[in-house]
């Protein structure tokens, strides 16, 4: 049976859902090999990632190859004893990236080494005493220290050939997903191949040690590490029907230092450094700044890697109250369709399409609910001169010639129509009428099968 949401086949799926429910009680060692979620494979003309082959993750498992974890040293076990067979990893319960051992979680406090601590960091390099130069000398080496420190414990790298999938205590039709939850860490999927990764919600992948950069902007930033999901040097990547948040620690609830956001957040989920043939399907990305990047540089050194990869399909996504990055785009031949972006009242907004070097962006049949306050001439971005192809899309209901809109309100920033390709890698395309009810309904973690 293809993997669709559950909203169009609601028969078929009970039947086909069945067994995991049943799978999910025994032991992981002895899990049948049925066709349910852990065993799905990306269908056929499913976006880029099923071009040149198809993504099929870890779904020829033998039985001692699907593992059932509960914490961080788990998942990390199972990937190490598998290595680059294929593998099925169940995530049952919440796992937190901050912690220890036995998956207690841990504070910003327990990585602080050689005499961190923030408010000694601020009085070191006050910009009103410290001046624009870079931060230097033992506290930003202290803080350094602590970095490294965290950035063991909170990425965790992903073999070749994997399926990574969140199951429930109680899986069912609409449960399963539901109370499979990653907080605080960062999934690498680095210079691998064949991966999935399904119905898992991640939160809050947080930097304990922002770093000041005066030289950022005209007033200076606070810069951070760690994206809850990496695409890296990869190929063939299908990331579908999960959750993307900051969970319970929103940037915008972060005091300002020297007048500036204590951001702890980097990106929901980037793709970079030559990664390719990669599909996005029927996940929620939702409150949150610098939403996801493909493609991370326009150095000539980044341009080398990246020129003819970073083939990305994105559909039936919700992007839910973001103010940017969604996504940017270098280089990339980026198909984005039937995708539902949302910008309610009150939300910060910047824009949705970053058009940036070289990028090759179709974005057509998406649908756009977007507030009063918001210009449907910010909706597209010009970072960089680079066509882009902006058909059938409709904002607040009405079909919208995105390209015209942002021409006449951003006369500075003139946009080229015409991507020059036309993509065929699609299984069906939905009225972007009816998008933001199929899509509220069904993207996200804990509603496919």
């Amino acid at each position: 049976m293809p993997v669709r949401t559950c909203h169009a086949r609601a028969i078929a799926l009970v039947m086909g859902c069945a067994s995991l429910a049943l799978a999910v009680s025994v032991p992981a060692q002895a899990a049948p090999r049925h066709r349910g979620v852990e065993r799905a494979v990306l269908p056929a003309g499913d976006g880029w990632a099923a071009s040149d082959g198809s993504t099929t993750g870890g779904s020829q498992a033998t039985p001692d190859h699907v593992y059932t974890v509960t914490n961080r040293a788990e998942l990390i076990a199972a990937f190490e004893e598998a290595g680059d067979v294929p593998k099925i990893v169940r995530i049952a319960g919440t796992i937190h990236g901050n912690s220890d051992a036995e998956g207690t979680p841990i504070g910003c406090e327990d990585y602080r080494t050689d005499g961190y601590t923030l408010d000694k960091y601020l009085a070191a390099y006050d910009p009103t005493t410290w001046g624009k130069a870079l931060p230097s000398g033992p506290l930003e080496d202290a803080r350094a220290a602590s970095a490294a420190l965290q950035k063991a414990a909170v990425e965790v790298q992903v073999p070749s050939n994997t399926t990574l999938v969140g199951v429930g205590e109680d899986a069912t039709v609409i449960g399963v997903g539901e109370d499979a939850t990653v907080i605080g860490a960062s999934l690498q999927v680095n210079n691998v191949s064949n991966v999935i990764v399904r119905n898992i919600t991640f939160e809050d992948t947080y930097d304990c040690f922002p770093q000041w950069d005066p030289t950022d902007g005209e007033t200076g930033a606070w810069n951070s590490e760690y994206d809850n999901l990496v695409v890296t040097g990869s190929s063939h990547v299908w990331v579908d029907h999960n959750t993307f948040s900051d969970g319970d620690r929103p940037d915008a609830d972060q005091p300002r230092y020297y007048g500036e956001l204590f951001q702890q957040h980097d990106g929901l989920f980037d793709i970079v450094r030559g990664s390719d043939l990669v599909t996005v399907s029927w996940n929620v990305l939702k409150n949150h700044d610098k939403t996801m990047l493909i493609g991370n540089s326009d150095s000539a050194a980044t341009a080398a890697i990246d020129r003819g990869k970073l083939r990305v399909t994105l559909h039936h996504n919700l992007f839910q109250d973001l103010k940017e990055r969604a996504p940017r785009v270098r280089f990339g031949a980026v198909d984005s369709y039937n995708n539902h972006f949302v910008a309610t009242a009150g939300a910060a907004y910047g824009y949705s399409y970053g058009v940036g070097m070289e990028s090759r962006i179709v974005a057509e049949h998406n649908a756009f609910t977007l507030a009063s306050q918001v210009d449907p001439a910010t909706i597209l971005k010009k970072w960089k001169e680079s066509p882009i192809t902006a058909g059938d899309n409709y904002v607040n209901g009405r079909r919208t010639d995105l390209i015209a809109v942002h021409n006449a309100g951003v006369p500075a920033e003139q946009l080229t129509p015409g991507a020059g390709w036309t993509p065929v890698l699609r299984t069906r395309i939905d009225n972007p009428r009816a998008v933001p009810a199929l899509v509220d309904r069904g993207a996200g973690a804990g509603k496919t099968c």
